[in-house]
């Protein structure tokens, strides 16, 4: 009785940190892309391997994040998240240190993707283990709003760092806030009624998956990767794309790129809530993906002006509300009561997958930005697919239980 009255009420303050873990890996990836054309203009990265510095963070998740979904479930977030900061800030220091070497930066950002694959797993399931009972849907939608919090956060610090100490600056501040997350871990593990294990407090079951409910979290992963890896292409290039085809100063393109993100993180509580109103998670993810693939169809022919905001608004908008539904569907899958880790575990190796081939294929496919609308085309053609097989899923859920 007394657990299910501790998961009814849930921790707040769990929840915050949940999304705060998320939130500040997301800042460690999308720090470098906000400078990316300072970095390409300074240094002269090849770059394919420019590319390589956002998808190397997906590396470990792709081999590790169902072992770490199993990991955190069975032993808990406190020591899997010290290290993570230790990594982070070991990556960091690494490449402050060597700024010119490719190789050496894309080994720094390799060590702290290590770190990134732990959080990124470990904040939203703690999020979910502190949710109170009766706001789960809203839960959902603040932990889905962890990257474009982390977007944003490295967005607002780059002018100023690049008015101060320079791009550095960035990499500084993440080695700091590793060292307060640790801080944090050792505050957080003794406040009452916060958790820091990702099973469930009163669970009715372990996170054990039966063979559909597995096959019906392939299915979604699937989707996951398709869509993350346009979603990763098309923000760790829309400054750079913005600069070269737009011709706009850097502090332009770091406005142009506010505008989608913002619209993300908006999007993605208003998904919450509409789910929590009771609209079906498959079709409102399968719509939303739809938004999506018109942006990629018309980018060609967009251009700048009104119809080049109103696709950042419409891509920022579609990009909101498909987070929601995908890290709403782990939940959706397995039911209530039951440790959503090892789902969330197969889900962000569908999600590393993309981010792993979604920014190199478009620095590829683009080369030396005279292919952005080929790399325009074959998105549209990527992401059309994961609308398809968002579909299959929306079919697949309304059986799976």
């Amino acid at each position: 009785m007394r657990a299910d009255v501790e998961h009814r009420n849930g921790s707040w303050t769990g929840v915050i940190f949940g999304v705060g873990v998320a939130a500040f890996a997301a800042y460690q990836q999308f720090k470098l892309p906000v400078v990316l054309p300072v970095l390409l203009e300074r240094y002269g990265y090849e770059r394919t391997l420019a590319g390589g510095f956002v998808s190397v963070y997906a590396l470990a998740g792709l081999l590790l994040s169902v072992w770490i979904g199993g990991r955190l479930e069975r032993h808990g977030a406190a020591g899997p998240i010290v290290v993570a900061a230790a990594l982070i800030a070991g990556g960091s220091v690494l490449t402050l240190a060597a700024p010119g070497a490719g190789v050496a930066v894309l080994a720094g950002r390799g060590l702290e993707g290590l770190g990134f694959a732990v959080l990124a797993v470990a904040g939203p399931s703690l999020a979910n283990a502190n949710a109170p009972a009766a706001s789960a849907s809203l839960v959902v939608g603040l932990s889905a709003a962890w990257i474009p919090v982390g977007q944003l956060t490295a967005t607002g610090l780059a002018p100023l760092a690049l008015a101060s100490g320079g791009w550095p600056v960035l990499w500084w501040l993440g080695i700091a806030g590793a060292l307060m997350l640790v801080l944090a871990v050792i505050a957080l593990d003794a406040v009452p009624g916060v958790t820091l294990s990702p099973a469930r407090r009163g669970a009715a079951g372990s996170g054990r998956l039966s063979a559909r409910e597995r096959v019906t979290l392939v299915v979604v992963a699937c989707v996951f990767g398709l869509w993350s890896g346009q979603y990763f292409a098309y923000m760790t290039w829309l400054p750079q794309y913005l600069v070269e085809v737009h011709r706009l100063p850097v502090g332009g393109a770091l406005l142009g790129y506010v505008v989608p993100v913002v619209f993300v993180m908006v999007f993605n509580v208003a998904a919450g809530a509409l789910l929590r109103a009771g609209v079906p998670l498959g079709p409102l993810m399968t719509g939303a993906i739809a938004t999506q693939v018109a942006v990629w169809w018309l980018l060609p022919v967009t251009g700048g002006g009104l119809a080049g905001l109103a696709s950042l608004i419409a891509y920022g908008i579609g990009a909101g509300v498909v987070p929601t539904c995908l890290f709403a569907s782990p939940g959706a899958v397995v039911g209530p009561g039951r440790s959503t880790a090892p789902a969330l575990g197969i889900l962000m190796t569908g999600r590393n997958l993309g981010v792993l081939i979604g920014p190199v294929l478009l620095a590829w496919v683009a080369g030396d930005g005279s292919g952005w609308d080929d790399g325009a085309r074959v998105f549209a053609g990527l992401t059309t697919l994961a609308m398809v097989l968002a579909g299959v899923f929306a079919v697949r859920l309304r059986g799976v239980r």
